[in-house]
């Protein structure tokens, strides 16, 4: 059967599922007047949406999921999940999920997608539509499929719950924006599969079955599958008793898993943290498969585990996991990525079928693609001489911009010269040119109720965390640029490429001397040496480290090196159990404790307490 008359079946047969389905529908969006609201369309065009592209991928399966050419030319082939093209200007095409294609679970499903060996992990405003795209934008064809992407975490009972009258639900429409808000409605950004969106799965904090079914039911259309967080360990989380703070309510954290399992039309998901033993974390684990998760991602750290705390996760509490859950499990491992070699390390460690990447990411979207071939993309990889490389910044900035440019405003970018390459032969008059960033707008922000504009300015103070570190000039214009205003933004880079430039100017003049600093490295050194390699986070600068021009690491201090700057007080439980460890006469002697007015008690507690909370595996892995 002819690519181009399957085309035309999906479309003729998506037309008769229409017109069935506005009969169906015809009482639910009934009103009291004789007309329908703007609304109301744009909720009948989503399953619209949804009609069309199960029709289509039910006509593409009867052909056989075969393979072929059109007589365009372009190479196209067909799986589970819908039509795949490989001409180069077109995005993925997948079928929006819907109630009445099969719904898999497990490894099956895990399959379907395309088995995902990479994930990018959803983080609160962090992980939106434009960040994800910017982080497939690294990935060769043959690893399209590879990379799986979750969307922030979402407040269910806040996405779920309706006004009376428009508009109707705030927080979901500056969220989730997976269809134009027109008539007639069009699949737009969030999980939008014409651009490449996936797969996705949705993640929600909750605390109640039905808030979470309830919001679950509004994204099922638009994503593969949805998420349960279990992991937020921060105060937020606390206080609203979500996140990790179920992990002591395991019949609660059954019935939100299994009440999705049992009435959602796409399987759910979760991601849990690791708690004081393997045995414990085991049975955990056990509790939420059998719930009906499908996946389960673990995060190698414990709920205490975070800011000065991190510390290093312990793979080996996944690897125990691994070993004793069925074969058929499907783990994703988090934790302790901060390049993209960690990867395979980590699957050989822990025997995961995935790794998810945050801090990693967040630092260097292109964490996941391997490294390019010499030769290739050498305008946007840097190589230096000591053979290390890495992406440019004004290169990753460039790509970003140019996504929030024709995906979210849904324009052509400005137009841009060549990336700068030292030796050849290249125009550098435009060095001289002065930059101006334009004033602030007097009237509303594009950012007001859209994620992907509100998260700039954060993804671009970790993208360029070791740039503005040298550069304040570029880390005040970031400061003060105005959520949305692209024409800050593009000012921003203009000042980014061209101090790239001179960076690059500097180090081939000087032979690469210019990024040399011997009495750092001896430094460094001799601290791996004085503490050992897994007591220290200078083994892992030693080894991430690249010239401020490249996107690298986040590397955070281990916890006993943030108590030694300061960086970690003594809290009031700290002070408190010291306090009754002398009114029952067991306080020890510490040094100094004559002279520190009894402060050197507190300190030596929380040290034991650091100990005990971060006493893992050893690992040169300190953040990610």
């Amino acid at each position: 059967m002819g690519f181009f008359f399957l085309v035309f079946l999906c479309f003729f047969f998506g037309g008769v599922a229409d017109l069935r389905l506005q009969r169906k529908l015809k009482g639910r969006f009934a009103t009291t007047t004789t007309t329908t609201t703007t609304t109301e369309k744009v909720s009948l065009g989503r399953e619209k949406i949804v009609a069309f592209f199960t029709l289509g991928r039910r006509l593409l399966h009867a052909a056989g999921g075969r393979g072929g050419t059109s007589q365009a030319g372009s190479s196209f082939f067909f799986s589970s999940r819908g039509l795949y093209s490989t001409m180069a200007t077109a995005p993925t095409i997948d079928a929006p999920a819907a109630a009445t294609v099969k719904k898999l679970h497990g490894r099956e499903f895990y399959e379907s997608i395309g088995s995902p060996k990479y994930i990018l992990a959803p983080m609160v405003d962090q992980s939106e539509f434009a960040w994800r795209m910017l982080s497939r934008s690294f990935m060769p064809p043959e690893l399209q499929s590879k990379l799986l992407a979750y969307t922030p975490m979402f407040h269910a009972r806040l996405f779920s719950q309706d006004a009376p009258k428009p508009p109707y639900n705030k927080y979901r429409d500056s969220h989730f924006q997976c269809v134009l808000p027109k008539d007639p409605a069009t699949l737009w950004l969030d999980g939008n599969p014409l651009v490449g969106d996936r797969p996705l799965f949705v993640q929600f904090c909750a605390n109640d079955p039905q808030h979470l079914l309830a919001a679950a039911l509004k994204v099922a259309p638009y994503c593969d599958a949805v998420d349960l967080n279990l992991g937020c360990p921060q105060g937020i989380a606390k206080k609203g008793h979500y996140g990790s703070f179920l992990q002591e309510d395991q019949e609660l954290i059954y019935r939100l898993i299994n009440t999705l399992h049992e009435n959602l039309p796409i399987p759910v998901t979760a991601k849990i943290r690791i708690l004081e033993t393997k045995e414990k974390t085991l049975e955990y684990a056990k509790n939420v498969l059998s719930a009906g998760a499908s996946i389960l991602t673990v995060h190698g750290r414990r709920r205490e585990q975070k800011s000065h705390l991190t510390g290093v996760a312990d793979w080996e509490y996944i690897r125990y996991l691994r070993d004793n859950l069925p074969a058929e499990t499907v783990i994703f491992a988090n934790g302790n990525v901060l390049e993209h070699g960690d990867i395979e390390e980590c699957i050989a460690a822990t025997g995961a079928d995935g790794v998810m990447s945050a801090e990693g990411n967040l630092s260097n979207p292109a964490i996941f693609a391997p490294e390019p071939q010499p030769g290739a993309f050498e305008d946007e990889f840097w190589r230096g001489r000591d053979g290390k490389g890495g992406w440019r910044v004004d290169a990753v900035f460039r790509r970003y911009l140019d996504i929030l440019h024709k995906y979210v405003k849904g324009g052509e970018p400005p137009a841009r010269r060549p990336l700068f390459v030292p030796g050849k032969g290249m125009d550098t008059e435009w060095m001289t040119e002065e930059i101006v960033i334009p004033p602030k707008k007097g009237s509303k922000s594009e950012a007001f109720g859209n994620p992907n504009y509100g998260a700039l300015q954060a993804h671009m103070f970790h993208l360029l965390r070791h740039f503005v570190s040298k550069h304040h000039d570029v880390r005040d214009a970031l400061a003060r640029a105005r959520l949305g205003e692209l024409e800050q933004f593009e000012g921003i880079y203009k000042m980014v490429e061209k101090k790239v430039a001179e960076g690059l100017i500097e180090y081939e003049e000087t032979d690469g001397k210019s990024m040399e600093d011997p009495a750092e490295e001896e430094r460094l050194k001799k601290l791996v040496e004085e503490m050992g390699p897994a007591e220290t986070s200078a083994t892992a600068i030693l080894r991430c480290k690249r010239p401020w021009w490249c996107v690298q690491p986040i590397i955070r201090p281990l916890p006993k090196e943030a108590m030694a700057r300061g960086a970690i007080q003594p809290g009031k439980k700290d002070k408190k159990r010291v306090a009754e460890e002398e009114a029952n006469g067991g306080e020890k002697r510490v040094k100094g404790d004559e002279t520190n007015g009894g402060d050197a008690k507190v300190v030596e507690a929380v040290k034991e307490e650091l100990e005990k909370q971060t006493e893992f595996q050893t690992s040169e892995l300190v953040s990610g």
